[in-house]
């Protein structure tokens, strides 16, 4: 029996919004698409083992938070208890709702789905091993590998342990812990963090540096630590593991710095590696680093000029929103249309409360020498976030004294990453267009979490005299 062929005009590997948006920007300008995945369902690691299932867990937990933590509720009965297990149930019910999205868009598109094993033959050609051990090979002009990442497993930490897990296999622990590590301080980690220390668990989070997320606002990262340890959680910085033991009792971590501590389980999110290890790159001449990440051009092209990469598998940004906006970017180069180079996304982190930041921190514009004026607004003084009881939290403004131009702004609290879309697209004005004047200048709706950024205005523009 002969082997199935197939050609298209570009190939897309990975169906995660990295792949997705490359496929679909290219099928709206004309080209016969085709696409791989490894798994039986589409989505990629987004919508199964990442983004969505995380979120969705972390909302069914803050829905737990209110009903157990508001007074109109108390008529109704007392406050309630829910295992780990149940609100995962919960969580989950959005993954086949992703799942037949994205099958009825690329039906609809008329783009082929090859299920199995993708690595490549040469520049223009892959193989791909079906479940059943079949052949099927594939012929295009482009190839875009949007792989995706995973967690990163180091060689002398033993996952296959049913008390060792990873953001990955979390999603299928079957009971709730008294107690865990989670070893490392990220994005991921810190959510995690929330999610855990929200259902009673009790929590040692592990920072291998001297402050939660560096990368913030050093205001933001201080908030974040403060309701990370109101919250129950132990914040242990500057710690590297040295060796891990799990037994049937539970898991000891045993740090460089001679101390240990053990805990029912260990959740272990510390970095991630590209998907790159099984596409055979070694019949294109291209060598993944040590994280399995691919170097690519602005344009997305790696060292061969038909062979792209996008995504994960490209590392920073390594957001979800981001990697949707490089697959398109990079259709639209292939297509002889402009190029985007994703370097402005905005950063969402799903902790307990949420943080989102666009522009400059603080410490960035000091150690540049650039003056700037703070204005902030505190959630708590806010007439909608004392209507809906989440008055935690504040929106800060970062402008420039003398132009008012907006040059970073930060919030933390309540619907942080929705309400940061507001002052991006202030930011993204050019010239006189882009000024901290303009939440002044401008009636918005009452009561909304919007309105912060009518307050933090005025308090900045107080503050610099500039009224």
């Amino acid at each position: 029996m002969g082997k199935a062929e197939y050609s298209y005009d570009l190939l897309v590997i990975g169906t995660g919004p990295a792949g997705n948006g490359a496929a679909m920007a290219a099928v709206k300008s004309g080209l016969n698409v085709g696409m791989v995945e490894r798994h039986d369902m589409l989505g990629g690691n987004c919508a199964h083992k990442g983004t969505v299932p995380s979120k969705s867990l972390r909302h069914a937990v803050k829905q737990l938070i209110r009903y157990n933590s508001q007074k109109l509720f108390r008529t109704i009965s007392e406050p309630r208890w829910l295992s780990y297990p149940d609100i995962l149930e919960a969580a989950s019910q959005v993954i086949p709702k992703q799942v037949d999205m994205y099958t009825r868009v690329y039906s609809r598109n008329r783009v082929t789905v090859h299920t199995g094993e993708a690595s490549f033959v040469d520049s223009n050609r892959v193989q791909i091993r079906l479940d059943d051990g079949a052949i099927e090979y594939i012929t295009a002009k482009d190839i875009i590998i949007a792989t995706g990442s995973r967690p990163y497993r180091p060689d002398d930490v033993d996952f296959n342990h049913p008390r060792i897990y990873d953001s990955d296999t979390i999603l299928k622990m079957s009971h709730t812990p008294r107690t865990m590590i989670i070893y490392g301080a990220g994005v991921i980690g810190s959510e995690y963090a929330s999610i855990f220390s929200s259902l009673d668990v009790k929590v040692d989070l592990i920072n291998g540096r001297d402050r939660l997320l560096s990368f913030l606002d050093d205001e933001i990262s201080d908030a974040l630590s403060y309701h990370l340890r109101n919250n129950g959680v132990t914040v242990r910085h500057c710690e590297e593991y040295e060796y891990v033991v799990a037994d049937d009792n539970g898991v000891q971590m045993h740090f460089k710095s001679g101390k240990h501590i053990r805990a029912d389980v260990l959740l272990w999110c510390n970095g991630r590696t590209g998907n790159t290890d099984d596409l055979n790159l070694e019949a294109l001449g291209l060598e993944a680093d040590h994280r399995g990440q691919l170097k690519v051009d602005e344009r997305y092209q790696t060292d061969l000029e038909n062979v792209y990469a996008v995504g994960d598998v490209i590392g920073w940004p390594s957001l979800a929103s981001a990697s949707s906006d490089q697959g398109r970017a990079c259709a639209r180069g292939i297509c002889g249309q402009t190029v985007r180079f994703v370097t402005d996304a905005p950063t969402g982190i799903y902790t307990l409360p949420e943080i989102s930041s666009i522009g400059k921190t603080e410490r960035e514009l000091t150690d540049a020498k650039i003056p700037y004026e703070v204005g902030r607004a505190f959630f708590k003084n806010t007439a909608r976030a004392q209507i809906s009881g989440e008055d935690v939290g504040m929106l800060k403004l970062l402008f420039r004294v003398d132009t008012l131009e907006i040059l970073g702004i930060h919030c933390f609290g309540a619907e942080a990453a929705e309400i940061i879309h507001i002052g991006q697209a202030i930011m993204s004005q050019e010239g006189e267009a882009n000024s901290i004047k303009f939440f002044v200048k401008n009636t918005f709706n009452y009561p909304t979490m919007a309105e912060a950024y009518r307050i933090a205005a005025l308090e900045g523009l107080n503050r610099a005299n500039r009224f």
